[in-house]
């Protein structure tokens, strides 16, 4: 038998949620006006964000029910959850205890876990506790589930900076993904990026210089620190594909990459001096001048190059979302796999994980297969609303007034997607009911109403739920697409 520290633990299947309401870019920068700010300056093709009919509560009921639905996973096989947020709705209440209404129906509570959070660094922590209780001798056998979920709205000064995510990851032994021994973490206490309880709005204060100077600064550490643990000189030929946490978007990230190979083919001493210097300003070139040329010796076309084959294709669902704080580096972990696919066989990968504070960690994967995951999400992208850039800012703008207020319904008047739970009402107490908008194609098995008085007898499931469990069951055992087998149970060893 294998000890536990040998279960081979990594990622089985990702799922990822984004809301229906979304505009174009280039519309949005012209109506801010800002021209070639967002397309140009950023990389971004298109914003998305809900409407008060949608939260992270709600956000994380779908992607977490879309993912027991495509992986055929029985409600009494989940054995943890870890959400990571940092759009909080409740200081005392966690995500994890709204998560609950849909195993609760199916009379599954002996679930453990709860809510992990450091602004955009939670959906990491929420991993790092599932791959670590798999790992452990506490390990009952079960899946453990990553939830991250996150709203980013943004303060009048940063206004392309909203977006919104939901991701879900099924972690057990013998992972597709699975995860190396390796991963370092450099947590810091800064003031760059924070909500204080009681603030104003809902949009956090944020410092975005040094917001970004935190963040190289946290790359530079954790860059160092896993090469040496690892037993490897450069991070970026040691790895075939690096993924990042987003920041502000695409174009952030390419800078990312350049400080990575800054220090990756700089000399000893210069790396020394790149990590003691943090004095970045906002987005390019360090404030004393071309380092990326003076430390990196390599031509600007190469560095390029290495961005395209190495991160590129991380950051494809981005460029059309937008920032998504805990959510993001596994939306790009996501946007890899729909853009390699086979290719991704046998390659190793490179996790970033940052959340302002701050805390960051670099892990790293060895795809051994393909994971399950939605390879349709860029049709999905499609098929959203696409609104003017006025109504997609009033829309943003409608969800953030409902910070920090009770006793109101979400009535909307544009249609909402079949296949995902939606705010009702918020009540005066800052109790929320939800409601399922059922697919037929999707046989979602959670409960259509989830009502802010528990019903008598607990939360139960209706006809319909109940048909679409059977139906469910019938169909275990069917391809997950693209080639890709639903994974079976884990088993205890």
């Amino acid at each position: 038998a294998r000890g536990a520290t040998d279960r081979c633990v990594g990622i089985h299947a990702l799922e990822v949620y984004t809301p229906r309401h979304a505009a174009y870019a280039k519309q949005l920068e012209d109506e801010h006006g800002v021209p070639g700010k967002y397309t140009d300056g950023l990389l971004m093709e298109a914003y998305c964000g809900p409407d008060w009919d949608e939260d992270p509560v709600s956000m994380a009921l779908t992607v977490v029910s879309r993912l027991l639905w495509r992986n055929n996973i029985r409600h009494t096989d989940i054995g943890m959850i870890q959400v990571g947020s940092e759009s909080l709705l409740d200081a005392s209440k966690s995500i994890k205890s709204n998560l609950m209404a849909l195993f609760e129906a199916h009379g599954v509570t002996d679930i453990q876990g709860t809510d992990q959070y450091n602004a955009c660094y939670g959906g990491t922590a929420a991993l790092l506790n599932c791959f670590n209780w798999v790992q452990s001798a506490s390990w009952d056998g079960r899946w453990a589930l990553a939830v991250a979920t996150d709203i980013a709205d943004a303060p009048p000064q940063y206004r392309f900076m909203v977006g919104a995510a939901a991701t879900a990851m099924l972690v057990g032994p013998d992972g597709p993904l699975e995860l190396q021994r390796e991963r370092v973490s450099h947590i810091l206490d800064r003031w760059d990026f924070y909500k204080p309880v009681g603030w104003h709005e809902m949009a956090p204060v944020v410092d975005g210089p040094y917001s970004i100077e935190v963040y190289f600064s946290c790359l530079d550490a954790c860059q160092r620190q896993i090469g040496e643990r690892a037993g490897f000189v450069n991070l970026i030929e040691s790895h075939d594909y690096i993924v990042y946490h987003l920041g502000s978007g695409p174009k952030f990230v390419k800078h990312a990459f350049e400080r990575s190979c800054a220090m990756a083919f700089a000399t000893d001493e210069a790396a020394r001096h790149l990590e003691a210097e943090h004095q970045w300003g906002e987005y390019a070139t360090p404030r004393k001048g071309t380092a990326r040329q003076k430390f990196a010796g390599m031509r600007q076309a190469k560095q390029d190059r290495l961005f395209d084959e190495k991160v590129g294709p991380s950051l494809c669902l981005a460029a059309r979302i937008g920032p998504m704080h805990t959510a993001a580096a596994y939306t790009n972990l996501t946007s890899l796999l729909l853009e390699k696919r086979e290719e991704l066989l046998g390659k190793s990968i490179a996790v970033f994980s940052y959340g302002s504070g701050a805390a960051s960690t670099l892990y790293r994967l060895q795809v051994r297969r393909l994971p399950v995951t939605n390879w349709n999400k860029h049709e999905e992208l499609d098929k959203r609303i696409y609104h003017s850039a006025a109504e997609f800012d009033r829309i943003c703008a409608r969800y953030a007034d409902t910070y920090g207020r009770f006793g109101w319904k979400a009535e909307v008047s544009h249609s909402q997607h079949p296949g995902a739970y939606y705010l009702t009402e918020c009540d005066s107490l800052g109790r929320r009911a939800y409601h399922l908008v059922r697919d037929p194609e999707m046989r979602l098995r959670g409960p259509t109403l989830i009502t802010i008085q528990k019903p008598e007898g607990g939360w139960a499931l209706d006809d319909e739920a109940q048909q679409a469990g059977e139906g469910q069951q019938a169909e275990e055992g069917q391809d997950a697409g693209e080639g890709v087998v639903a994974p079976t149970a884990p088993s205890r060893v």
